[in-house]
């Protein structure tokens, strides 16, 4: 809408009557949405002083279309509001509330200085004889104030620390911080998670061949890892329960005591979501072996075990070599996940849920109590087991 304010004009005054001045006429260009947007600003508590009492200004104009009335209402001068006016009416009620650009004082710090700067931030300190392992800013300053007028930057003599943090935010660079990522160190990745996905489409044609006809039982695929370290920590005081009114969670004394660690090696049946488990102190060759004899129990002779796992030496090694030889021929099939590809191993979300779970702040006072809670804890999910699925990059053409 047009916010127009008509002109007093000024003319000449009747014998008896005093001469009035020209009102200047402000024309504001204004929709319902500025207008709101102005209401947040002039009533926020977070915004710039300026913004919000130019904002103030515009509303108050608004209302009382006079310069000289929104100037005592708001408690600045008349030439205030008039210059806040003016901007407004030329680049718009929301962008009159900002500063203009000043010019400022000239860059003491030259580009060539800058440019030192960074690729010294980008070098680690102990190759320039520093025993930090990562730069802090108070130390780039330090090294940039000693060394960069030698370099020929003398601009960098009184080089301030916050100074080298506008810095290195302007070129979006964080030397103090790390980041880390897996390198693909395995030249077949790709072949072999291929073959992985694979075989959990062969999980899902199964499962759906399983609604039409009872043949499932010809051959089971299981994701099976090791979750090892999971420590045995016991409590040297009882914990105090939560109080109402006094405090709402559970009290537990700081200092524990430790009993040992153990790992948990597990298996889910893909097709069926029950989960196989065994508990022990190490998972060597020879545990391992022992949760292949549980596998061997568990299912009938006829049926082929095929099992996604990744390389572990006891996977691998000659002891399971020797053990697997003497199965039945198609006993056993091992599908193996690309190093570093754990990612791919469905059992990883079954470790993710027993860590938030069972085992979040879990006290024991034995190793031997720890593997009696996780074995009851699997127990109690295969009552009413969960069918993990696959589905990412499982549609993609392999």
């Amino acid at each position: 809408m047009q916010c127009t304010r008509d002109m007093v004009s000024s003319g000449r005054a009747s014998p008896g009557e005093a001469m009035v001045a020209a009102r200047r006429v402000i024309t504001l260009s204004i929709d319902p949405d500025q207008c709101c947007a102005l209401a947040n600003i002039a009533r926020s508590r977070t915004e710039a002083t300026g913004r919000v009492e130019r904002a103030r200004i515009i509303l108050a104009y608004l209302g009382t279309p006079s310069a000289y009335g929104v100037a005592r209402q708001i408690g600045v001068s008349q030439q205030t509001v008039m210059r806040c006016l003016e901007r407004a009416a030329e680049l718009g009620v929301l962008a009159a509330l900002d500063d203009r650009p000043r010019a400022g004082r000239d860059a003491v710090i030259t580009r060539e200085a800058r440019a030192w700067l960074v690729s010294l931030a980008c070098a680690k300190p102990v190759a320039l004889g520093y025993p930090h392992e990562l730069w802090t800013t108070r130390l780039l300053a330090a090294h940039a104030r000693n060394h960069g007028p030698q370099a020929g930057h003398p601009s960098l003599a009184k080089l301030a620390q916050g100074t080298v943090c506008k810095l290195l935010a302007a070129h979006e660079i964080k030397p103090h911080k790390i980041r880390y990522y897996a390198e693909r160190r395995d030249p077949e990745f790709e072949p072999k998670m291929a073959e992985v996905l694979c075989v959990y489409r062969e999980v899902e044609m199964r499962r759906a061949a399983t609604t039409e006809r009872d043949d499932a039982g010809e051959i089971v695929i299981l994701s099976y890892d090791e979750k090892p370290g999971i420590q045995a920590i016991g409590n040297t005081t009882p914990d105090l329960p939560p109080v109402p009114g006094t405090h709402p969670t559970t009290q537990r004394d700081h200092e524990y005591k430790r009993h040992g660690t153990v790992t948990l090696m597990a298996g889910i049946d893909l097709l069926t979501g029950t989960v196989h488990a065994l508990v022990k102190d190490r998972h060597r060759s020879r545990e391992f072996i022992e949760f292949l004899k549980i596998l061997d129990t568990a299912y009938p002779t006829a049926t082929a075990i095929k099992i996604i796992l990744d390389n572990h030496s006891a996977h691998i090694s000659q002891e399971t070599k020797t053990w697997l030889a003497a199965q039945p021929d198609g006993r056993f099939a091992f599908v193996f996940t690309p190093k570093h590809g754990s990612w791919l191993n469905l059992v990883e979300g079954f470790f993710s849920k027993a860590a938030r779970s069972v085992l979040r702040h879990i006290r024991v006072n034995s190793t031997h109590e720890l593997k009696q809670r996780i074995i009851e804890f699997i127990s109690d999910l295969n009552r009413d087991p969960v069918i993990h699925r696959w589905s990412y990059k499982l549609d993609l053409p392999l």
